[in-house]
């Protein structure tokens, strides 16, 4: 594998991702498809049955025209159905959900601007609001990761372990921590509010929501109606959850992307030289991990960068 060139190297990477697509297409169809055809004969069947007995009180087409204008204007969030004092279509609570859902690119899809001047403020919006969140995120990043530093470098040297061992169960230890805390805690949480959705369904609306997939087909609080206050503490909630969890997911992942392993496929498929000093170096840091190679006497403690 050394052996081959860089342009051959990425065609390999591109293609290995095309199979990765088609087989997670493949199972999705096998997986999906058939129940969505179930689930559509269904609806056929109680349309037919509905127009049997309503004919006669129903004109020609009079039926498809309403479920076509109430299908309309839910692709924008706006629904009839239930009591409709409870109408929450743009309060402060979904707007903020809406725009925090913009600026983390989440984009759960369950509502969308109806004028033509709020999707206009959505582009200029986004195109202002995404670079200044990116930095922040960045800024944010600059002073946790020396932080999230410290166990590991603890661990290399109280254990005498290698590096990559170290940076290893560092960033594995993150990992789990995060999905505990910002994945299977608050599924559990949903799972026990949220009567109408499952465990699973909790899970997946989690990780859908912290990797910015937000697929929007399960959102809290938006099938039913709950009590006033109760609606207006989960929104914020969500709020919260939303931007908490995206930092530490990003935290995760940038750590992982530290890792002397990751580094080293990054490295091939980028040329084929040997790894350098920064490549080796790790989540960890080369000060911080040469102190575990000396001995106690001869390591000079260093302070941690203030942010």
């Amino acid at each position: 594998m050394g052996a081959l060139r860089p342009w051959a190297r990425y065609g390999l990477l591109v293609v290995a991702h095309l199979l990765a697509l088609g087989l997670g297409a493949a199972v999705l169809q096998a997986l999906e498809g058939p129940p969505a055809l179930q689930l559509q004969a269904n609806l056929r069947a109680e349309l037919a049955t509905f127009q049997a007995e309503y004919r006669a009180c129903l004109p020609p087409r009079a039926l498809e025209e309403l479920l076509g204008t109430a299908l309309a204007a839910q692709a924008y969030g706006v629904s009839s159905l239930g009591n409709g004092s409870q109408a929450r279509n743009w309060d402060l609570p979904s707007a903020l959900l809406f725009t925090a859902s913009l600026l983390t690119t989440t984009g759960y899809g369950h509502m969308a601007p109806l004028t033509a001047g709020g999707k206009a403020f959505c582009v200029v919006y986004t195109a202002l609001g995404l670079p200044a969140s990116l930095a922040l995120v960045a800024a944010l990043r600059h002073c946790l990761l020396p932080l999230l530093s410290h166990p590991g470098a603890w661990a290399a040297t109280h254990w005498q372990l290698t590096p990559a061992t170290a940076a290893l169960l560092q960033a594995s230890g993150l990992g789990l921590l995060v999905a505990g805390i910002f994945v299977l805690l608050p599924a559990l949480v949903l799972w026990g509010l949220q009567g109408d959705c499952s465990l699973l369904e909790a899970i997946y609306f989690c990780f859908s929501s912290l990797s910015t997939i937000g697929l929007g087909d399960l959102l809290p609080g938006h099938d039913h109606g709950p009590h006033p206050v109760l609606y207006y503490l989960g929104q914020f909630a969500l709020l919260g959850y939303l931007l908490l969890g995206l930092l530490a997911m990003l935290l995760t992942v940038e750590t992982f992307l530290e890792l002397p392993q990751v580094r080293a496929m990054v490295k091939f498929f980028r040329s084929g030289g040997p790894l350098n000093a920064e490549d080796e170096g790790g989540i960890l840091g080369q000060d911080e991990l040469a102190l575990s190679t000396l001995p106690p006497s001869a390591a000079a403690p260093e302070r941690a960068p203030a942010c």
